[in-house]
């Protein structure tokens, strides 16, 4: 415990608490007492006879108009609320992102995907799945390939061009 403080300036005097039981027990056997000798209090006249009467008008009395403090503070909670409930909703779409289709997928991820998984399918295999019936000579004879990517196609895929016989390479 703190230390008490020594620059108290209350003070008891010497031997207060052991004569304190002795001196109370003489003051309350002196005949006479320091106590008032009428009430402190009085009550008017005739109070109780008309007192069930005052209670009884009082009972019958129309109800007073209780007038609340706060009448508008369910409506405020109530839009509080509904604010909140519309700021998560758009705060969780807004950042909720696109969900990705196949046309979003860009051909050269497709072209990487298929040369760095193996599909187990053979060339035969795989023209067994594709519909020819809808394919138009025109459509295949149409796609011209960019004789640049062909060239880097080659580059990269052959290890040796001359094995391929092409006349007019440079």
């Amino acid at each position: 415990m703190k230390e008490l403080n020594k620059n108290n300036p209350f003070k008891t005097p010497e031997g207060y608490f052991e004569n304190f039981t002795d001196g109370l027990l003489d003051k309350l056997s002196e005949e006479k007492l320091n106590l008032p000798k009428d009430d402190g209090f009085a009550v008017p006249e005739d109070y109780f006879d008309g007192l069930h009467k005052n209670i009884q008008q009082r009972l019958d009395a129309d109800e007073t108009k209780v007038v609340q403090l706060h009448p508008y503070r369910k409506y405020y909670l109530a839009a509080a609320s509904i604010a909140a409930i519309v700021l998560l909703f758009f705060g969780f779409n807004w950042n909720t992102p696109k969900e990705l289709t196949f046309d979003d997928i860009a051909s050269a991820d497709i072209e990487s995907y298929f040369e760095s998984n193996e599909l187990g399918l053979t060339t035969y295999e795989i023209a067994e799945v594709l519909p020819v019936d809808e394919l138009e000579i025109n459509e295949i004879l149409e796609n011209q390939f960019d004789e640049e990517n062909v060239i880097d196609y080659l580059n990269e895929n052959v290890d040796d061009i001359e094995d391929l016989n092409l006349e007019d390479y440079e």
